[in-house]
């Protein structure tokens, strides 16, 4: 269910404001000379133009890989399967109430002080405001990430899924493309997947939840009525942020109590993820040896991130929520009036669960992958750990190559299949976090945007050498200078 977009009218003071902040922003790429001209040479595949390069996915990693690709002189087309303004979660499936990462950092602004979050709430409501803030209101980041869309004149091509990737040995990925038109075939030199945290699969459920009838169950990412559980017994299993945004907002909802099934005997209460944020991490993780990447991701893994404050806080404001540790669930009897859902620390009667359990990369859960993703090497090929340090999800992460790029199980078996890249979540492992949060996504994007500039160029260098060889604009005329001749002395 999407959250309308705020239909208020802004100010004429905002207007004004906004208006100043989108000229100088203009001004600060007119003088860096961005974008750049176009370079790469035209393609033409089975009679249609080829597009340089299709992102899929128009939220904030999406927009910032277009955005930088496009600086460089490389066009790029945004594909996206929400409607226009509701790309990402933030107006669909998310329910925090304020962004968890701190106001100042710089998201997507790719190095641009005008194309901050900050420029942009300032413009609008000036420095108090913004000294005054707390954290980002989710909603509010959203109505930025469509004034960056508009600002930078993004080609975004929205209710467009994708419906098959199709790499294919003659330097193009086709593309089966389902809209409102009807479905269609697009090709790409190259092909972005910037789809997001589930960008490789879907919600990781356990199996008990499978076992459930369908209408007595949600995961935590689903698009949920949460209306609809008003004056129901709601269980929420997982401790995570995600849980907490859940559960608060079927209490807000009105549900009737909502219990959180914490398996854990405490919450965690550090997040080690902040502690690797530094330039160093971010530009270096990519080089490290196998056995640091592995024991880095492993051990922020398993010590858990930890819920922000104020989203448990606003569980905990509701008398009727209850915290419930050391709540492992062993089984669940559905019958016709609700559940009795057995845990460790004894037997609970619900009417209705939310899984708050993550996410996994699973192939079988998007068929657009299907022909890609029995040829992609994962780091299961790659690394073996070392005993006791085994991770499911770093096991199933794809390896990278230095652009993102997918690399085949076995060479020449899917050819083309390297013109993919992946710049969403499970690229953590192979490059660090760069693609899938706000902190380090300008640096993702970017070395993405790099990488792929001298791929292009070196599959095309017979072109650009041609180019060379046939420039023939003068910096000279010839009449800049007068030729002299020696003197008789001179000639001896």
């Amino acid at each position: 269910m999407h959250t309308p977009m705020d239909k208020r009218q802004p100010t004429s003071a905002q207007e004004a404001g906004l208006a100043a902040l989108e000229a100088r922003l203009q001004q600060d790429l007119a003088w860096l000379d961005l974008p750049a001209k176009s370079w790469v040479p035209p393609l033409v595949r089975d009679g249609q133009p080829v597009l340089e390069v299709a992102v899929i996915g128009g939220g904030q990693a999406g927009m910032a890989a277009a955005a930088s690709l496009n600086h460089l002189g490389i066009g790029a087309v945004i594909f996206d399967q929400s409607p226009a303004g509701f790309e990402g979660p933030w107006a669909t499936t998310a329910r925090m109430e304020t962004l968890r990462s701190p106001k100042k950092l710089t998201g997507p602004a790719l190095g641009f002080a005008g194309l901050t979050f900050r420029a942009w709430h300032e413009a609008q409501f000036g420095l108090a405001a913004w000294e005054e803030l707390d954290k980002i209101p989710r909603l509010q980041w959203m109505d930025y990430l469509r004034w960056y869309r508009r600002v930078l004149a993004l080609d975004v091509r929205n209710e467009h899924r994708i419906e098959a990737i199709l790499p294919r040995a003659d330097g193009v990925v086709e593309l089966r493309i389902a809209a409102p038109g009807g479905v269609s075939t697009v090709l790409a030199r190259r092909v972005v997947l910037a789809t997001g945290r589930d960008g490789l699969g879907g919600a990781y459920l356990p199996q008990l939840a499978l076992d459930l009838p369908r209408q007595r169950w949600a995961h935590s990412a689903d698009d949920l009525d949460y209306a609809t559980l008003a004056g129901l017994r709601v269980g929420v299993i997982g401790a995570g942020a995600s849980a907490m945004d859940s559960a608060a907002t079927a209490l807000e909802a009105g549900a009737a109590r909502v219990d959180l099934l914490i398996r854990r005997r405490e919450l965690p209460r550090v997040n080690k993820g902040k502690g690797a944020g530094n330039p160093g991490l971010t530009s270096g993780h990519l080089y490290l040896p196998d056995e640091w990447k592995w024991r880095i991701r492993h051990y922020i893994n398993i010590q858990q991130t930890p819920p922000p404050s104020a989203s448990v806080q606003r569980v905990s404001a509701f008398p009727n929520a209850r915290f419930i540790f050391g709540a492992g669930i062993s089984h669940v009897a559905a019958g016709e009036a609700g559940m009795q859902v057995t845990t460790a620390r004894g037997v609970f009667d619900l009417d209705f669960l939310i899984f708050s359990t993550g996410f996994r990369v699973d192939w079988t859960a998007r068929p657009e992958f299907a022909v890609i993703a029995p040829h992609i090497r994962n780091w299961s090929e790659r690394y073996t750990p070392p005993p006791g340090d085994e991770d499911a999800e770093l096991a199933d992460s794809p390896d990278l190559g230095t652009a993102f790029e997918f690399q085949q199980k076995q060479a020449g078996a899917l050819p083309g299949l390297e013109r993919v890249h992946c710049f969403c979540y499970p690229a953590a492992l192979s490059h660090g976090s760069l693609s899938g949060d706000i902190p380090a996504i300008s640096d993702g994007a970017q070395r993405l945007a790099q990488g792929i500039a001298a791929l292009l160029y070196r599959e095309n260098i017979d072109a650009h050498y041609l180019n060379i060889q046939q420039y023939d604009e003068p910096e000279l005329l010839g009449d800049e200078w007068t030729a002299a001749e020696p003197t008789p002395e001179e000639r001896r």
